[in-house]
């Protein structure tokens, strides 16, 4: 009876263990940090699981199907490190998904892809979702942001990285958080912890793809004054189609914006591209966009000059 009970309780740890499986987990080889080793700031008592939402139902990019990966409460950071050339640049990556759910292979893993291709480090974030942000709404997703870029800078000699040379790139409420990081670094949202806190957490650079929550609808696209451009924000790359359902104003209100705070900007705008094509070729010209990023990061300076 003793050993039944005995094989009963290591069944349910086992199966309990299991319910908590992450629905996403990084290829092998790939170092994932917890963001927050003793639970992120605010954090509530059994949490459902993380899930991937996709179903049957739901539309395809490029004709491929993606993961929509739903109830993240235990944040992450994973590092995917270029295997030939390192340019020392590195990139923290933010996938969208209205703070509801993370595209986290569209918007994501694909990206990290890319990036290590043209010898830049990849850090892709999987922040807390649904109901995480936008900030002030939620300080969630944007203290998982601030705390993400303090760690990469912590590791920065072991990960080969220059301190100087660490970006981010979002795409739609991950441009937003993106953005949000760009013009709320000075002061972190949440008590200090460790080391990596005491580090800044300003980008060095922002690449912003078709954003959200950057121009206010209903306030006839008035500027979101939640995102406060200075004249210390980033230098930005924002790219959006026309026809986007986010609407464009979300990006010529925030070129604008960084404009007149006299912040380098670049904009572009195509006439057809929808919402959401992340990395994707399509016959669509806006799925060009990553080229348009390499050239810009050599005219900033953050890579070297092609010879």
């Amino acid at each position: 009876m003793r050993k039944r009970l005995l094989l009963l309780a290591v069944v349910g740890i086992s199966v309990s263990l299991f319910a908590q499986k992450p629905a996403w987990q990084p290829a092998p080889g790939h170092v994932t940090i917890p963001l927050w080793q003793q639970g992120a700031p605010g954090a509530q008592p059994n949490p459902a699981p993380e899930v991937d939402t996709t179903t049957a139902k739901d539309n395809l990019i490029a004709g491929r199907p993606l993961i929509r990966l739903g109830n993240v409460s235990t944040p992450t950071l994973t590092l995917y490190s270029p295997k030939g050339k390192n340019t020392g640049v590195a990139v923290v990556v933010f996938p969208g998904g209205a703070y509801r759910i993370l595209a986290i292979d569209l918007e994501g893993t694909e990206v990290c892809d890319w990036l290590n291709s043209a010898g830049l480090t990849c850090v892709l974030v999987k922040y807390r979702v649904p109901d995480s942000g936008p900030y002030p709404k939620s300080s969630a997703a944007l203290q998982d942001a601030q705390r993400a870029v303090g760690i990469v800078r912590s590791h920065a000699i072991e990960w080969h990285i220059d301190p100087n040379r660490i970006g981010v790139l979002g795409f739609s409420a991950g441009a937003h958080l993106a953005a949000a990081l760009s013009t709320h670094f000075d002061q972190r949202l949440y008590e200090a912890i460790d080391a990596a806190d005491q580090l800044s957490c300003r980008p060095n650079f922002a690449v912003i793809v078709y954003p959200g929550y950057l121009a206010l609808a209903e306030q006839n696209f008035a500027p979101n004054p939640d995102i406060h451009v200075t004249d210390k924000t980033p230098p930005s790359f924002i790219v959006q189609a026309e026809d986007d359902t986010a609407h464009v104003e979300n990006a010529t209100v925030y070129f604008l914006a960084l404009k007149n705070a006299k912040v380098p900007a670049e904009l572009h705008i195509y006439a057809h591209g929808g919402h959401g094509y992340g990395l994707r070729r399509t016959a669509l010209p806006v799925t060009t966009w990553p080229q348009s990023v390499m050239t810009w990061l050599h005219t900033i300076q953050m890579l070297p000059s092609a010879p």
